[in-house]
């Protein structure tokens, strides 16, 4: 397993399709939940520079804070609340360009500009969010969506 990323520039969908061989590369083999979703948060933020990159698991009808790389933060996120708990109760990944748009948007940070929120789902049900936020406006589109949903589907959920 390589433990050390090739970081690839161009545009967006080369360094996905760059990112993505590496990202099942450290996934192989590795049958630990949170050192996977820790890692994949890593990859992704290593790669792209995003200002925040992490999971939000489901407990107890809670999104409750997982692996995540940047700075500290919210813990827990009621079903419906915000862009992530939004995503949970619909299902569906959100693409937000400018999070001061979106009615209820939890500010964990104020440097965070536009966000990202993809469900990941098993045997139909969403277990986690993956929230991806930048500093930058409007920086997710539906490419990030395309290979994101990829990276997800690459995670073993027990």
């Amino acid at each position: 397993m390589a433990e050390d990323l090739a970081i690839k520039s161009g545009n967006k969908e080369e360094q996905y399709e760059s990112l993505i061989p590496q990202i099942k590369g450290l996934l192989t083999g590795e049958p630990d939940l949170i050192a996977n979703l820790a890692n994949v948060s890593a990859a992704l933020k290593e790669q792209f520079g995003w200002f925040w990159v992490g999971f939000y698991i489901v407990k107890n009808d809670e999104l409750v804070l997982g692996p995540f790389q940047g700075p500290v933060a919210c813990t827990r996120i009621r079903k419906g609340r915000g862009v992530c708990g939004s995503s949970w109760a619909q299902a569906a990944t959100l693409i937000v360009p400018d999070v001061e748009k979106f009615p209820g948007h939890i500010a964990c940070s104020s440097l965070s500009k536009s966000e990202i929120v993809l469900p990941v789902i098993h045997h139909g049900e969403v277990v986690a969010v993956l929230d991806v936020d930048s500093a930058e406006l409007d920086t997710f589109d539906a490419t990030d969506q395309k290979y994101l949903e990829q990276v997800i589907a690459l995670i073993e959920w027990v």
